[in-house]
């Protein structure tokens, strides 16, 4: 089997972040199709004028797939604010979580808004119940996606593969739904999602920028620079330890 490469790799690109300055960054490589952002990660960027913050972002990056989330708990006041999010850009798709935080579900919000042709990213999906409950509502509208939490789960020792691959499976069935592997911890998380047939995977910069290094050594070659790492680091450190000359020379 010929080793996966960033270039072989048939499963889009998108980097989840959103410090202003790495998306720019990450834009300049053509093998990113997109951006995802979240409010948790706004907080950590330092975003408080949102509107201002989105039309920015879209006018850098006015070419790629950018998601960005309502940060509202009343439904009607989340499909106000996704009618605004969704006005930023022709590439914007707005970001509705499945649920609110008392459990009410965004479905019928998601079916208005998409036939009204805004691009959905429904998000904070964990069950396959959602899962067909999200293309339901999505299927025959403007272009969507539904973002699976696929790493959140792992963490908590669920196995992912079974929600993916329905989830995969249903949204092929249409025309308009793609799913985003979300909540991506680790590179081998992106072959995974390629090998599944994933439309999209969304990852840190940090996880991406080691794609570029897929398929260039092997695992002999990865054991050999591992020791030689642990030797020059013992020789830095000037880590001695006294051993009888007996021992040494057997």
């Amino acid at each position: 089997m010929s080793p996966v490469t960033l270039k072989s790799l048939k499963v889009k690109l998108f980097t989840d972040g959103a410090d202003k300055a790495q998306i720019v960054e990450m834009a300049k490589q053509s093998w990113i199709a997109g951006f995802t952002t979240n409010p948790s990660l706004l907080k950590k960027a330092g975003v408080s004028d949102y509107a201002a913050y989105g039309r920015e972002l879209v006018a850098a990056v006015p070419d790629r797939h950018i998601s960005f989330e309502v940060f509202s708990d009343d439904i009607p006041e989340m499909v106000a604010q996704g009618r605004v999010i969704a006005s930023w850009g022709k590439n914007v798709y707005l970001k509705l979580p499945v649920i609110n935080t008392r459990g009410e579900t965004l479905y019928e919000a998601v079916r208005t808004l998409t036939r009204e042709g805004v691009k959905i990213n429904m998000t904070a999906i964990f069950t396959s119940e959602q899962v067909a409950r999200a293309i339901e509502a999505l299927d025959g509208g403007a272009p969507a996606c539904v973002s699976v939490f696929a790493g959140r789960l792992a963490d908590f020792g669920i196995d992912y593969k079974p929600i993916m691959q329905d989830a995969i499976a249903r949204a092929r069935k249409t025309r308009n739904i793609e799913i985003i592997w979300a909540s991506t911890r680790e590179v081998y998380n992106v072959v995974e999602a390629d090998q599944m047939g994933c439309h999209i995977i969304t990852a840190p910069a940090d996880v991406l920028k080691k794609l570029p290094a897929l398929g260039t050594q092997t695992a002999a070659e990865l054991s050999l620079a591992a020791v030689k790492a642990f030797r020059e680091d013992a020789v830095a450190a000037g880590l001695r330890l006294d051993v009888p000359a007996s021992r040494a020379a057997e």
